[in-house]
């Protein structure tokens, strides 16, 4: 590192609107406003990036946004509309359900797009991902009820799946 890199902004606060986020979420659980809470929310802002911005991954490369947001709706209804059928199934005698693992064979190659689809299946109630295998390029998948795996897995693949492969290539 160069003398002028200390200098640098960018050196003493390498992700400024996760640094922000950590100060306002702080400010959020302490549930008090003062001077000193506040002044501890921008130290550990500013503190927990820069100490952990080694072990950060590369930042993730969106090619298309506007697919993102469609993503993101999707997921949204998705997350509302499972939680309406687990707590449906919830509620019935458990002889309804009908909980499994499967495996899900990936088509994506990007580290960040596999994060992301792993994160989606867990976000959606139901359903939970358990392990991902890099060598067979899987994801062990748990679901509270599964009727058909192949089903599950052309879901996965058209809701989630392909959308991120659009995003992220």
């Amino acid at each position: 590192m160069t003398p002028s890199s200390f200098r640098s902004w960018q050196f003493w606060l390498p992700h400024p609107l996760f640094s922000l986020f950590l100060a306002l979420l702080w400010l959020l659980m302490v549930n008090d406003f003062s001077v000193a809470h506040a002044l501890l929310g921008v130290a550990l802002g500013v503190a927990i990036p820069f100490v952990t911005h080694a072990f950060w991954p590369e930042e993730a490369k969106i090619k298309r946004p506007l697919p993102l947001l469609r993503y993101l709706l999707v997921l949204l209804v998705d997350i509302l509309r499972s939680n309406l059928v687990v707590a449906l199934r919830i509620l019935r005698p458990t002889r309804y359900l009908q909980p499994g693992f499967f495996v899900y064979p990936l088509a994506l190659d990007d580290d960040f797009a596999i994060t992301i689809l792993a994160s989606t299946i867990s976000l959606t109630p139901g359903t939970v991902s358990i392990h991902h295998d890099a060598k067979a390029r899987t994801l062990l998948v748990h679901a509270l009820h599964l009727e058909d795996e192949a089903e599950a897995i052309a879901t996965i693949r058209e809701r989630y799946e392909r959308p991120l492969e659009e995003i992220f290539r």
